[in-house]
């Protein structure tokens, strides 16, 4: 099947295409993607990166050693970033429900969507493996917070239109990958490093495979795409909003060098953007390049947002070095 260009109504956005219509027109583009997806991805054993003979048992019916702090080899940065990102992998099948719903289990969408939420629940086996057997948290809490968590669900801003939701998905990966690459290193425990690692290359390429999904509907419905994607960078939240102090939590990750504005801005938005040409394309007219126009305002505003507060973290530090030398 070749995809046809996209006539002068279309690009101007007085046609905008159906859901229904992009579905079948992305079709060889998704089949595409995702064979290159498959060559790429490389068969991984969660259990392998889980330090068993670290185990032992826990209180309760086993009759082992009640949880403590200290028993943790994780610094307590690394501890409350290990479980924002848990939990968030956590909600995979609310997450599965919203992409099946709208990309479909047929043809090479369907293929995709099952593949994709396969590869997911890996994460958290192994993250959850290796939280236990090393006693980094404490389980009670982090099951309470598991149950809470999945009870509420969880509805993406962006489910409304499958353009919004590929843009989304295009940065949300990107943007796991950051912190969970981030969150490894901060651990201070070479194996969790190791783990978050291969966590985070299995999100480099579900980044890739969504990047270049979106791109083509950028090329097939400019105008429309632009609209969406400039929506969801104004308005991106992560998947964990709704995980209880998420917000409070994700200040203090902030701080400490996990997520922060400059790794939103350089690290995920910037990169996709850039992969996608969006400030040098010539196809825009209308809403697509009143789009651009909003989306490039919002980058500059961020950019001098992601410099306060690199600014005011820098003087906290300083702060905080001369009290400890004190």
């Amino acid at each position: 099947m070749t995809v046809a260009p996209p006539s002068q109504s279309q690009r101007t956005g007085s046609d905008a295409w159906s859901d229904t219509k992009l579905l079948y027109a992305l079709e060889e583009v998704v089949e595409r993607e995702l064979n290159r997806h498959l060559k790429a991805a490389k068969e991984w054993m969660p259990h392998e990166y889980v330090p068993w003979s670290d185990g032992r048992n826990f209180d309760g019916i086993m009759g082992g050693e009640a949880w403590s702090p200290e028993q943790s080899k994780v610094s307590d940065i690394g501890r409350i970033a290990l479980v924002v990102n848990l939990l968030t992998e956590d909600n995979l099948p609310s997450y599965h429900h919203e992409i099946a719903t709208l990309f479909g289990r047929d043809g090479a969408w369907g293929t995709w969507v099952h593949r994709w939420t396969a590869e997911e629940g890996r994460h958290a086996i192994a993250m959850r493996d290796y939280l236990l057997t090393t006693r980094a948290v404490d389980p009670v809490e982090l099951e309470r917070f598991r149950m809470q968590h999945m009870s509420e669900g969880f509805e993406s801003d962006n489910a409304h239109s499958m353009l919004h939701t590929v843009a989304y998905v295009a940065f949300q990966e990107l943007a796991t990958r950051v912190s969970h690459r981030n969150t490894g290193h901060e651990s201070g425990d070479p194996a969790c490093d190791r783990m978050l690692a291969r966590i985070a290359t299995d999100e480099n390429l579900h980044m890739v495979f969504y990047r270049g999904i979106g791109g083509a509907a950028l090329d097939l419905t400019p105008n429309q795409m632009m609209r969406a994607l400039t929506d969801v960078v104004l308005n991106f939240q992560m998947p964990g909003l709704t995980q209880s102090n998420f917000r409070r939590n994700a200040v203090l990750l902030a701080k400490n060098g996990i997520y922060d504005p400059r790794q939103h801005l350089d690290g995920v938005l910037r990169p996709v953007l850039r992969t996608w040409n969006v400030f040098g394309r010539t196809d825009l007219s209308d809403d697509g390049a009143r789009a651009r126009d909003e989306l490039h305002s919002y980058l500059e505003d961020l950019e001098i947002k992601a410099r306060r507060f690199e600014e005011q973290r820098d003087r906290a530090l300083a702060r905080a070095a001369v009290a400890r030398a004190v």
